[in-house]
């Protein structure tokens, strides 16, 4: 195979970074062997409670202590995980769930089904599809330790569907004094009753977060499927290293340092192809879309016509370019319900032009009353396709006349700020861009950048009553005929009042060395049951 000088370059800035590894990398990952894996994930770890945050790197974390009742297959069919077996009445309005045996927290106390209403409870403050079962029911309740039941006002269908969603927040079932915490407020004990447990001795955050495997977990007999069936640990010990700087976790990769590279740099994808011992895995099949969220609560994207200015003014293709230049991994998307899903649709975009339309954001920016507020852009330095995007658009936004400045911070600094609904001079925000699972945009009751009810909506906090009404009536149809009609009803609302503007969508492979292998492929999650490590 020719090596062109790009790649030379490349080789050469990765083994560079490899000189300059710190001693305490080094020193940590040299007693690496075959039972235990050294993993750099996307980001730090900063929030570790998997419902008050919707972020998936906590939503890992939460799937390596936690359990869930349901899980999904690899047809993203839900099936039975903590659940032994459930039943429904005859009037399909009571749900009644029985716990399988071998369950137990990790404190050595058995998980109880107190501990499954609690935590039904709190994850259905947040959750979207959550929020509908807490309205639609007259009572969630334990009958015994091992049985609880839900009983509704009318029949919900889908309920079991909403139970096993893969979209954080998960329903990860947490100990009853854990859960009965408020969502608003934090969790900080890490005691679950998963295949993992959290070692709280070895913690360091900011530097690395060590999982050991939990030698009291009873997995299911089912083979394993997605993110069903049995969750068997090969390793002992997974470790998360937090290296910020690619090119080092590039080397660290090459070197054998660590295994698995969450966010290897798209312009070294050749390198990583051409290397025999690393393999570049495409884990989430559907891919992210990429989208901007406006603070609709602050100036000056309060006003209809100034989220409306931003949709016309992205030209998708210079902003994925600029993410990830490989063209094979991107893509436009112009449907809130994300590419290619059973409900994608082309209602109400004509507002789509290539190559963006910057006269017409002016001109709505004016029509706005826009008088050069400053616009705040949260920019995450440490994911680092995202802080390219959130220049360009600060460069965009200026170039008509956008008084835009940038508020750099790692990722955990932005899923820390964009909770804030203040205004700017308080330490608020504007707009921030994000990524969310294509699989979770074809459900509106799933996923939380679909809610457009104001304070309880995700953050940005739009508001449209017409639309909510709409997205109501989703737990309602039952053909996918029904939910399509519904679908271009909800996206013609929708990209009137601009609940978010997409930038586009990609599909980002994971680098690791060939000796892991076992990974499980499905969006959302990443889990770390099922991979196994040959000697090298």
């Amino acid at each position: 195979m020719a090596i062109s000088r790009r790649d030379l370059m490349k080789a050469g800035l990765a083994a560079g970074a490899a000189i300059s590894i710190p001693s305490v990398v080094r020193a940590q990952t040299a007693s690496a062997d075959s039972r235990t894996v050294h993993m750099v994930k996307a980001s730090d770890l900063r929030v570790f409670d998997p419902i008050w945050t919707a972020t998936n790197i906590t939503a890992d974390h939460g799937a390596a202590i936690y359990d869930t009742l349901f899980s999904l297959d690899s047809k993203f069919m839900p099936q039975p995980q903590m659940v032994a077996k459930w039943d429904v009445s005859d009037d399909r309005k009571t749900y009644t769930f029985e716990l399988r045996d071998g369950l137990g927290w990790h404190d050595g106390t058995p998980v109880t089904a107190a501990d499954c209403v609690a935590s039904i409870r709190r994850w259905g403050q947040v959750h979207p599809g959550g929020q509908l079962i807490m309205a639609r029911a007259n009572d969630i309740s334990k009958k015994d330790d091992k049985t609880f039941t839900i009983a509704l006002k009318e029949p919900m269908g889908i309920l079991i569907d909403v139970l096993a969603d893969l979209t954080p927040p998960c329903l990860f079932i947490m100990r009853e004094k854990d859960a009965s915490r408020p969502a608003t407020e934090q969790v900080t004990a890490n005691i679950g009753s998963g295949p993992f447990r959290f070692n709280e001795a070895l913690a360091k955050p900011g530097a690395s977060i060590t999982y050991d495997r939990n030698e009291k977990y009873v997995p299911r007999k089912e083979p394993s499927d997605g993110l069903a069936g049995g969750k068997i640990v090969n390793v002992d010990r997974v470790i998360w290293d937090v290296i910020a700087d690619q090119q080092t976790a590039m080397a660290a990769l090459q070197a054998g340092e660590i295994d698995y590279f969450e966010t290897p740099p798209a312009d070294l994808y050749s390198l990583i192809e051409s290397d025999p011992n690393l393999e570049l895995q495409v884990l989430d099949k559907p891919g992210w879309n990429v989208l901007v969220r406006m603070n609709c609560l602050q100036k000056p994207f309060d006003n209809i016509k100034a989220r409306q200015a931003v949709l016309h003014l992205i030209d998708q293709e210079a902003f994925m370019r600029v993410m990830y230049p490989d063209p094979k991994y991107i893509d436009t998307v112009t449907s809130i319900f994300g590419k290619d899903t059973p409900v994608s649709n082309d209602e109400n975009t004509g507002w789509y032009k290539k190559g963006g339309d910057p006269e017409k954001a002016k001109q709505l920016f004016k029509e706005a009353g826009y008088a050069g507020e400053k616009v705040v852009i949260l920019d995450p330095t440490d994911w680092h396709e995202s802080d390219n995007a959130s220049q360009f658009l600060a460069a965009e936004l200026r170039k008509i006349g956008v008084n835009a400045e940038l508020a750099p911070s790692d990722w955990g600094g932005v899923s820390t700020r964009r909770a804030k609904k203040d205004p700017v001079e308080n330490g608020g925000w504007s707009m921030f861009i994000t990524a969310e699972s294509n699989y979770s945009l074809s459900n509106p009751l799933a996923t939380p950048i679909l809610l457009a009810n104001g304070d309880a909506a995700w953050y940005g906090w739009p508001k449209n009553g017409e639309y909510e009404a709409l997205r109501g009536k989703w737990a309602e149809v039952e053909t996918l005929e029904e939910r399509k009609a519904l679908a271009r009803k909800m996206q013609a609302i929708w990209w009137d009042f601009v609940g978010d503007v997409r930038l586009g969508k990609y599909v980002s492979p994971i680098a690791h060395r060939k000796t892991l292998s076992g990974l499980i492929g499905m969006p959302q999650i990443v889990p770390m049951w099922n991979m196994q490590k040959a000697s090298a």
